[in-house]
């Protein structure tokens, strides 16, 4: 893929270190990013309609990143909104979802968070690529409406245990790894999220295998998980 036809991310930051900060670690991460310091430059950016989800600072030298995100979902832009603030207080928090973002990060923020909360973001909202229905034999997940069947069965998925299966469907097959994982799922990498992590494999092995047949999750030994080889996925 060409850097012409990559996922494009607007990023409307006034901070220019910030700004060159985050541009670079998208770009490593195979975005094209549209970088600006003003809102009226980003809604410019916008309305090139190519823009799959933007990162937006509520401090802007022209407008309130609160009313800017908040006149773009009342004129019906819907790509996912990341929103970033040095306030973390839950009323700043609470103002800026209000306006209609999709996620809220606090300044000053780990980049590797940054970069997992947006992907995160992605497969939620319009990621045109995202696995919606999965169906593996027997099984069959809907992500979209949050349910499980093994057979004519509904089977009780918990929210994180969806989580963690539909991000190890995204991956198409490919391996992803458990501190992946860990940072999207659970937001951090540690111990106890490593525990975490190994129960709720296990305990989706349980719940949507039958007896004598091939596990859905296979384990990659020293990296990750992926799914099962030969396992049908439909969008």
């Amino acid at each position: 893929m060409t850097t012409r036809d990559a996922p494009c991310i607007l990023l409307v930051e006034d901070d220019a270190e910030t700004r060159e900060a985050v541009s670079q670690i998208l770009s490593g991460e195979g975005y094209r990013v549209i970088a600006v310091e003003r809102g009226e430059a980003g809604t410019r950016a916008l309305e090139a309609g190519d823009v799959v989800a933007v990162v937006l600072d509520v401090m802007l030298p022209d407008t309130s990143g609160i009313d800017l995100c908040r006149a773009w979902r009342a004129s019906g832009v819907g790509v996912p909104v990341l929103m970033l603030t040095a306030r973390t207080d839950v009323a700043s928090r609470v103002r800026g979802l209000d306006a209609g973002a999709d996620d809220y990060l606090g300044k000053p923020f780990a980049l590797s968070e940054l970069r997992a909360r947006l992907r995160a973001l992605l497969r939620r909202g319009s990621d045109p690529l995202r696995t919606r229905v999965l169906t593996c034999g027997e099984v069959r997940v809907d992500f979209g409406r949050r349910q499980a069947w093994l057979g004519d069965s509904e089977v009780p998925l918990t929210r994180r245990e969806l989580d963690v299966l539909e991000r190890i469907a995204w991956g198409r097959g490919h391996a992803v790894s458990r501190d992946d994982l860990m940072e999207e799922i659970w937001g951090e990498s540690s111990p106890e999220a490593t525990a975490s992590l190994d129960v709720m494999i296990a305990r989706l092995r349980r719940k949507l295998e039958t007896g004598g047949k091939e596990s859905l999750i296979r384990t990659v030994r020293g990296f990750g998980y992926a799914l099962a080889a030969g396992r049908e996925k439909t969008p």
